[in-house]
């Protein structure tokens, strides 16, 4: 496999580790080890203290998969596969694709969600957000994409980057749409349950369609990225059957510490859920009062879920020179929408970090400074 280098991670290990303030981080604040091991029950505590480092079961462990199956409504835990999320997605799109085949995709997005299949040989075509004072996904336009050979269709809501979401409504008109022309259905739901109104969450996918493939994990919703553990959840017994034999080619099984740390997180769900949805209502505020005061300069909407959202910079200067300039005068990195190739002068904001306040004071300090 050729395949392209993946502009938004190489943009992040030049700059993540360097600048002092992210203010594009896509990630809730990280929770620490010894905060996780706090919320411990008495048999998550045992699974740690006995915790030997070695080989796990290759599709996760026992209590994991049925911790994650609480997270749905129809799926088991035989339904589950655990493993690093860039690799459910890697896996899954080898499972399912074909040169020729052609896919659908939101975009922009996680380059891999589509430079997989780029790099397969399939034709991709791609379902872009209309703006009008938010970003919002048009079902219209992703049913003039659909065709008779359409193999795929690849969606990510909440959505990275636009913060933008779609209705249960309309996520059952998708799954009716796949179904009717027998289309697989790859549901990236990295930031469920960040919905800002619980009205707006969404079920999973692989609870209402035989044929979708959901994406999950820690990293987002539960402020673990550290821990790299993620799943797929499909009711398709075949194409699960398929992805356990491709990651024997892989990672074969999953980290034992990050395991059980998933276990104690997710018997803790809604309290972290909750104490990430506070951090993101605090910083929203906060960036509605900072964006108003520069709204010469920058156009904000606020998104609707998740912790990240586009924001357009106003003016002639390109949005590369804006964020390059930025991080090297005041160690503050924000992310051009140039690593997604997606058109407009727009960077990626994150605002589920504690420390927002600091890096906007930066940001604030590199404007007037240009002015």
């Amino acid at each position: 496999m050729k395949i392209k280098p993946f502009e938004l991670e190489r943009y992040f290990a030049q700059h993540e580790f360097a600048a002092k303030y992210l203010l594009s981080s896509s990630d809730c604040d990280p929770l620490k080890l010894s905060e996780i091991l706090e919320m411990a029950d008495t048999e998550s505590l045992a699974l740690w203290d006995k915790l030997k480092l070695a080989y796990t079961e290759s599709t996760g462990h026992p209590i994991l998969k049925q911790e994650i199956s609480k997270l749905h409504s129809s799926i088991a835990p035989d339904e589950i596969n655990v493993m690093i999320p860039e690799e459910g997605i890697f896996i899954a799109m080898n499972c399912i694709l074909e040169k020729g085949n052609h896919v659908i995709t939101t975009f922009p997005g996680y380059q891999s969600l589509y430079e997989i299949a780029n790099s397969l040989g399939c034709e991709v075509s791609k379902w872009k957000p209309e703006f009008n004072k938010g970003w919002k996904f048009n079902l219209n336009n992703l049913k003039s994409l659909i065709r008779k050979d359409t193999k795929l269709l690849v969606i990510n809501f909440p959505h990275n980057p636009t913060g933008a979401t779609i209705s249960a409504k309309e996520l059952n008109e998708i799954v009716e749409l796949c179904r009717k022309q027998n289309i697989i259905l790859f549901s990236d739901e990295m930031y469920r349950f960040l919905e800002y109104r619980e009205t707006d969450q969404l079920p999973s996918a692989s609870d209402i369609y035989e044929n979708a493939i959901s994406l999950f994990g820690m990293s987002k919703s539960f402020a673990l990225p550290g821990l790299r553990i993620g799943w797929l959840s499909s009711k398709n017994k075949e194409m699960m059957q398929k992805i356990s034999e491709f990651k024997d080619y892989t990672t074969i099984c999953n980290n034992a510490p990050g395991e059980i740390l998933s276990i104690i997180a997710l018997r803790n769900k809604t309290k972290i859920v909750e104490r990430n949805l506070k951090i993101i209502s605090k910083n929203l505020s906060i960036l509605d009062t900072f964006f108003n005061k520069y709204n010469h300069l920058f156009e904000w909407h606020r998104p609707v879920a998740s912790s990240i959202s586009l924001v357009k910079l106003k003016g002639e200067t390109p949005i590369n020179k804006f964020c390059s300039k930025l991080v090297e005068q005041q160690k503050v990195m924000l992310l051009p929408a140039t690593v997604y190739r997606f058109e407009g002068n727009y960077f990626r904001i994150g605002f589920a970090r504690k420390n927002l306040k600091e890096g906007l004071n930066k940001l604030e300090k590199f404007i007037l400074n240009a002015i």
